[in-house]
């Protein structure tokens, strides 16, 4: 698999992980002056989850095809 296919595929499972930490909160929440906060905590939290991702004790750890630098 590329790496451009990899850094994809990351970005999607780290963007879900953020978007479903949050989506009970987003689901009962009702306008956009409430929803906008959310968007921004799904966003930390895939940001969080991109710096946690990118340790290299966490990048042993990560299926084959979720490593980059040539580990997989």
């Amino acid at each position: 698999m590329s790496e451009a296919a990899k850094r994809t595929l990351r970005t999607v499972v780290q963007t879900a992980v953020g978007l479903c930490v949050l989506l009970p909160t987003v689901v009962d929440s009702v306008g956009i002056s409430r929803t906008l906060p959310w968007v921004a905590g799904a966003l930390a939290v895939a940001a969080a989850v991109t710096r946690v991702m990118a340790l290299p004790g966490v990048q042993a750890l990560l299926p084959a095809w979720l490593r980059t630098g040539g580990d997989g």
